[in-house]
């Protein structure tokens, strides 16, 4: 739950390519700031490149988003990661993450998607959610055991994933979490066990999921895609099963 719609509106999505390129290569970006540019020591970037591979982005795409992350491309932007927190229609918890090179610009952007047409409103909701770290990952073994991978693998709690890729009909899927400080730890055990990993960052779990009717949920939905279509919002989670 959490994030998992977003998955569904990312290929829905797809048409949008240029705009899908670029949040993807933000987060190559933000991942060679943060664990530097060698994907084989940063677990999050070799995840985000696994990722932007599979959507077709060009090698040369990739490596201009490492030397920018890293402060050694010519043309080098500093992004600042800003949280916004608030509800969507019907009261559902929303945190949404940004970068940005430009806070004023951002923040009266993504205060006015709130205000729109009275959809959704500002306020203060991460207590609602448990910051942690997120590995989605799946393995080539159907028999294997998501609990005891978990256990192995140091991570707090584990669920199921459903593959919707073809390829991966005879995979097992599954997502961890785990503190945010053993994130990179989890993930290296995970892909030491065999796990494919396709995500490997930083999340906002929600605790509780409000009850929804299929009328109401297609609301909030289009609301999450209203602000996950802003240029400058990197990660949106809500509260929605």
């Amino acid at each position: 739950m959490g994030a998992q719609w977003k998955q569904k509106w990312r290929e829905l999505a797809a048409d949008q390519k240029g705009k899908i390129v670029g949040k993807l290569t933000r987060e190559i970006q933000v991942a060679t700031k943060l664990g530097g540019p060698n994907p084989e020591f940063n677990a999050r970037l070799a995840a985000a490149i696994a990722v932007a591979k599979k959507q077709s982005v060009t090698r040369d795409t990739i490596e201009r988003a490492i030397a920018k992350g890293s402060g050694t491309g010519a043309d080098a932007v500093q992004y600042h990661t800003v949280v916004y927190e608030g509800f969507t229609p019907h009261r559902v918890p929303v945190i949404v993450e940004c970068l940005t090179d430009n806070n004023n610009r951002t923040s009266t952007e993504i205060k006015m998607l709130f205000k729109a047409g009275n959809l959704g409103t500002p306020g203060s909701v991460g207590w609602m959610f448990e910051h942690c770290g997120l590995v989605e990952a799946h393995h080539p073994d159907t028999s294997t055991d998501i609990e005891t991978a978990a256990l192995e693998a140091d991570a707090d709690n584990v669920e199921p994933l459903e593959l919707d890729d073809e390829e991966l009909a005879h995979h097992i899927g599954a997502r961890f979490f785990c503190p945010t400080t053993k994130l990179d730890a989890v993930t290296k055990a995970l892909k030491s066990a065999g796990w494919i990993v396709t995500t490997s960052e930083l999340h906002y779990h929600p605790k509780e999921c409000p009850p929804l009717t299929d009328a109401q949920r297609e609301e909030v939905t289009n609301f999450l895609q209203s602000l996950d279509g802003h240029a400058d919002v990197h990660r949106v989670y809500a509260a929605i099963a």
